[in-house]
């Protein structure tokens, strides 16, 4: 099935992908999968979803980001403050969501295990809801994909630090609908022991 023949066209995609890869050693983004790199296959996740626009905030290697995803259909945001957290970077990302957008998904560079299927399957949910917010949730963890509602892009916009959206979750609890993935689906990668162990699940599954 074509995953972009179902996708709405009025969702956003904010993927963050400005970190700067410190207990990794070298730039996770450009670490080899599956014949590319861990940044091909989040952005094309995003795009296989048919988020429109796809807005990849960069900071750490900005040009060398930049010039990676130079060939297909996304937005480059630079976040000049990128080192003083995630938040900027989602501050950053959601202020360049076009008006008229009617939500905004929020995902990280460094979670391979996400796909299109799980983000169009959180789309569809919080539509469904009509809740301002739709979050994963990994066994007791609430992680990326998020899906923001227009009401809460003020509030984005306003973050400073880091912490992700986590304030902003907290404050609109009980607000949200929730889907469930299993906990594996959270790998991300930050040390290098995480690519032996996305390696060992990708192998099981």
């Amino acid at each position: 099935m074509d995953l972009r023949s179902t996708a709405p066209s009025d969702v956003a995609g904010v993927l963050l992908a400005a970190g700067m890869s410190t207990r990794m050693g070298r730039n996770k983004l450009f670490l080899p999968l599956d014949g590319g790199t861990v940044l091909d296959r989040a952005v094309a996740a995003a795009l296989g979803a048919g988020l429109e626009p796809l807005i990849v905030v960069v900071g750490h290697e900005a040009d060398r980001v930049a010039a990676a995803v130079s060939g297909t259909r996304v937005r480059i945001v630079r976040n000049p403050d990128y080192a003083r957290g995630m938040s900027t970077s989602l501050a950053a990302g959601v202020a360049a969501v076009p008006d008229g957008a009617a939500a905004a998904v929020v995902l990280l560079a460094d979670m391979p295990l996400v796909d299109a299927a799980m983000i169009q399957t959180l789309v569809a949910r919080w539509r469904e809801a009509g809740t301002p917010l739709a979050v994963s949730r990994y066994g007791d963890v609430v992680a990326p994909p998020i899906v923001y509602g227009a009401a809460l892009f003020a509030e984005l916009r306003a973050l400073d630090g880091d912490g992700c959206g986590k304030a902003v979750i907290k404050r609109h609890r009980g607000e949200e609908v929730a889907v469930d993935w299993p906990p594996a689906r959270l790998t991300d990668l930050d040390v290098p022991e995480d690519l032996a162990r996305l390696a060992a699940l990708r192998e099981a599954s």
